[in-house]
């Protein structure tokens, strides 16, 4: 497993059904990787529903093992992130540097 890898690991979260399908959903973007908000909505069957995916992104617990700095917005620019956006570019750059 290379590191940052989070997506075996078992978890007992809870949320809404919603917020849970766009965590199981955040779990299979490989590190390394990103995926906009409106990717994970239509991945999840609600391709209307980016503001609510970004919403569940948010409320996510357990912020590196379900890795919601992985979620970027459409026009490429990182967005928001709990721990400040340069956390969210270091943590990007670290999963890109070894995954390579």
């Amino acid at each position: 497993e290379k590191p940052g890898d989070s997506r075996h690991i078992p978890l007992d979260v809870q949320g809404t059904a919603f917020q849970e399908a766009v965590w199981q959903e955040l779990r299979r973007i490989p590190p390394g990787k990103t995926r906009s908000y409106a990717e994970i909505a239509a991945a999840v069957g609600k391709p209307g529903a980016v503001r609510a995916a970004g919403s569940a992104n948010g409320a996510n617990n357990v912020a590196v093992l379900i890795p919601c700095h992985r979620v970027i917005r459409s026009d490429g620019t990182l967005g928001g992130y709990a721990y400040g956006t340069a956390i969210k570019q270091e943590l990007l750059e670290r999963e890109r540097t070894s995954s390579r």
